[in-house]
Parts: C-alpha cells; sequence; structure tokens
C-alpha cells in the first residue's frame, strides 16, 4: 500500500493536519495511530476533534480509556487509549466494540496494537478515495464496508514529528 509521509514542525501543524484529514473520514472510520509515547498521537487526535466540530477541551483518555465527544451533526467522536489494557478481553470487557465502527461515530485510538485483531476484522484502507469504500458484493451490497486507517506517527527531534498514513484517503498533504 502506498503511504504519503508528512512532516510537522510544531504541535500546532500536527493538530492542523488532524484539522485537514478528519474530512477525509466517514462514520464507521476508526483512525488508528501508532507511536511511541510523544509521538504527538493525541495532537493529531485533537486536530481530528476540531475538524470534525468539536470545541470542547479534548485530552487523552490514558486514565479514562474512553472519551465521547458529541459532534453538531449529532454523531460522535469516539477517542479510546488502549495504553492500559492489555489485549482484546480486557476490550471487550469494558465493552469496545460500542465504539468501533458505529455508523454514527468516527473512533481514534491510541496504542491500537494492543487491539489488533479487533481492528484487523475491519480490513485495511481502501486504495481509492474513502468515498468510494462502499462494499459490494453479496455480503456487503448497499452497505459500508468497516475501515479501519492506520496512521503511523514518530518523534523527530525537538518539536518536529513524521507522520505516515496510506496514499488512499483522498487526503491532499
Amino acid at each position: 500500500m502506498q503511504e504519503i509521509t508528512i512532516t510537522t514542525r510544531d504541535e500546532a501543524a500536527t493538530e492542523g493536519l488532524g484539522r485537514r484529514l478528519a474530512g477525509c473520514l466517514r462514520p464507521g472510520t476508526v483512525l488508528a495511530l501508532h507511536g511511541e509515547l510523544g509521538a504527538g498521537k493525541t495532537v493529531l487526535a485533537r486536530g481530528l476533534a476540531r475538524g470534525l466540530g468539536i470545541l470542547e477541551p479534548v485530552t487523552s483518555p490514558t486514565f479514562t480509556i474512553v472519551q465521547e465527544y458529541r459532534r453538531p451533526d449529532g454523531s460522535w467522536f469516539y477517542h479510546l487509549d488502549m495504553y492500559r489494557i492489555n489485549g482484546v478481553p480486557e476490550a471487550l470487557a469494558f465493552g469496545i466494540e460500542e465504539f468501533l465502527f458505529g455508523p454514527n461515530g468516527v473512533t481514534v485510538v491510541e496504542w491500537p496494537e494492543r487491539i489488533a485483531p479487533l481492528l484487523a476484522a475491519a480490513g485495511p484502507a481502501p486504495t481509492g478515495p474513502v468515498a468510494s469504500a462502499t462494499g459490494s458484493g453479496p455480503d456487503t451490497a448497499g452497505a459500508d464496508v468497516p475501515l479501519t486507517v492506520h496512521v503511523h506517527l514518530a518523534h523527530a527531534g525537538g518539536d518536529t514529528r513524521t507522520i505516515r498514513l496510506p496514499a488512499g484517503l483522498g487526503f491532499d498533504p
């Protein structure tokens, strides 16, 4: 799969990237944010929230696990942090299935590798624009195919971050 790599030089630029990226996401999308501590995952998530119309403070859900935000259109933005979760059974125990791939929201998951089997079931990002990710065929006729978009963030020194995302999102850097 082809990727786009974007370098941001400060927190405002990382948040701005999230704002722009939000316009490429459709309901039911799960954005899996990969990266070490300090890579900028929560900053990107805050930008996504702003791009989805959320004005309230957006903070890391490290201790709460899930933060839910109502969007102006009535749909939801779910921000999950799996850092303190030790695998799929623990995620299922707190009801993670309520937050993944729902038709009424967009979900961001930090530390997604801890629940990888749950995200793999949805499949990778499409190779064309997200708008064309509608299912077809006997199992998905007329339905949206659940979508997991993997984004990789890395601290590149100082306030600089490198962010890799699939080229097929319809995102124009």
